[in-house]
């Protein structure tokens, strides 16, 4: 449902591609997203900005991206993801404020369907780019991350089963995300990342999603394999985000 309807928006208001080019060739040189979680802890913290679950609802009240991106930089996260899906309450000047706001690089998370939304992710501030193996056939996939890279943006492609990871490392991207997240079910499946880990390549690197809510976890995603943890929800409901962040990452204040 979420897919469909990120295809109606786009065909009811196309992006003004014009307007689009310009403002990414403004933000200058993007930043390396994949550098940062590479040079840092290990695992490296990728640490979410999202107002919505669809699962659990309203995660904040108050959402300032700006201000939230500032406590995780200053936790010592190593990059930025962003929501910026409408049914998350995310919009793409979250993205850009959020570019303004902090050093550290930037994942846009949404559902990509179609190539003016990289372009829309790069001109927003975007380094990195999320893809979803499941909604993407395979030679869409493939397209996409070449488009990606022409625009200067990383891409992490992001798969929910190991049914999904041929198609996804055939594409060349840069990271692999496993979401341990059922996407019927919405359970967390915790060996996912593991299992898919076993059988990557050593020079393709992997960021689990899903279930992380402790130091412990972290240190168990890592290793499992994981070189990075994307967290969100945990991250959004404390109540000092930026002391959350440290615990997970293992910072002694």
């Amino acid at each position: 449902e979420i897919v469909a309807r990120q295809r109606e928006a786009l065909a009811a208001a196309a992006p003004d591609e014009g307007r689009l080019h310009a403002l990414a060739l403004a933000r200058g040189a993007p930043r390396d997203f994949a550098g940062a979680l590479l040079a840092g802890p290990e695992p490296a913290l990728v640490a979410e900005c999202k107002r919505r679950s669809p699962v659990k609802g309203v995660l904040a009240e108050e959402y300032d991206a700006a201000d939230i991106a500032r406590d995780y930089e200053a936790g010592g996260a190593s990059a930025v993801s962003v929501l910026t899906n409408a049914d998350f309450d995310g919009t793409l000047d979250h993205l850009a404020r959020v570019w303004a706001a902090v050093r550290l690089p930037l994942l846009r998370k949404d559902f990509v369907v179609d190539s003016v939304q990289l372009l829309e992710a790069r001109a927003h501030g975007a380094d990195c780019v999320l893809l979803i193996a499941r909604i993407l056939d395979r030679a869409e996939l493939a397209e996409m991350v070449d488009r990606a890279h022409e625009l200067g943006l990383q891409v992490l492609v992001e798969v929910h089963e190991e049914a999904e990871v041929e198609a996804a490392l055939a594409s060349a991207p840069d990271l692999l995300g496993v979401n341990q997240r059922n996407l019927e079910t919405f359970e967390v499946d915790a060996g996912l990342a593991a299992r898919v880990a076993a059988g990557l390549p050593d020079t393709l690197h992997l960021v689990a999603e899903s279930g992380f809510a402790s130091r412990a976890d972290v240190v168990a995603a890592g290793a499992a394999g994981a070189r990075a943890v994307l967290v969100g929800e945990t991250l959004m409901r404390a109540a000092d985000r930026e002391a959350k962040v440290r615990e997970l990452v293992g910072v002694v204040a």
